[in-house]
């Protein structure tokens, strides 16, 4: 018999990893504000979002080592520790490309982006917040299956699951055509080559939460 995962911790890993993924969850929204801000070059406020996202990093990554560093030696563990870390380099992995992202706008801080790709850079941030959103829900649900270990609460979390995965999906359809219209503009080689690498690099979010799904599925399975 498979014993409750919180009565084999004094405190449960997942309780950091819900901690992390609520910091992931709340950069969203200073990511896309800070994006807008950046194409409008009428915002002042780029530089203080992307600190905010400097800062939200250093906490997660606090926590992160937190999470590593306790995991008690010597316990039997209903998921193998190296999913678990796994999982969280994943998880991790989505704050590093939002943070990345406007390491590489800041670059050309000064450079427009093209009017005619705005809306597209735009679209294309939409379709990674929901990944994000989604991956915060995801760990919420887990952490009640390893509670309980409910069959129903295990369908819910691989549903989830399947959803990050479509959700990544789109944000590669957006990152497709958008990468499509760059190079079938006429403008200078630098710009496409940014505005290429920015696309990659936004897209790169969905990627990582997709992955971290992946992991997670690994550890609910039976």
């Amino acid at each position: 018999m498979r014993l409750p995962f919180m009565s084999m911790f004094m405190t449960s890993p997942f309780d950091g990893i819900q901690e992390h993924a609520e910091i992931i969850k709340d950069c969203a929204w200073s990511f896309q504000e800070a994006v807008e801000c950046h194409i409008s070059l009428k915002c002042a406020r780029f530089d203080a979002l992307r600190g905010d996202i400097i800062e939200m990093e250093r906490e997660a990554d606090a926590i992160k080592r937190r999470v590593r560093g306790h995991l008690p030696k010597g316990t039997l563990m209903p998921v193998d520790k190296f999913q678990l870390f796994r999982y969280l380099r994943e998880q991790d992995s989505v704050l590093d490309s939002v943070e990345h992202a406007l390491d590489w706008l800041s670059v050309r801080a000064e450079v427009e982006v093209p009017k005619e790709l705005q809306k597209d850079v735009l679209h294309l941030v939409d379709t990674v917040l929901d990944p994000i959103d989604e991956l915060h829900v995801m760990v919420q649900e887990a952490r009640k299956y390893f509670r309980t270990y409910n069959e129903d609460q295990r369908v819910k979390v691989k549903e989830i699951i399947h959803s990050l995965r479509m959700q990544e999906r789109e944000a590669d359809r957006v990152e497709h055509t958008l990468k499509a219209r760059v190079f079938n503009m006429d403008t200078d080689p630098v710009t496409i080559f940014h505005i290429v690498r920015l696309s990659e690099i936004i897209g790169s979010i969905a990627d990582h939460a997709e992955n971290a799904g992946d992991m997670m599925r690994a550890m609910v399975a039976k």
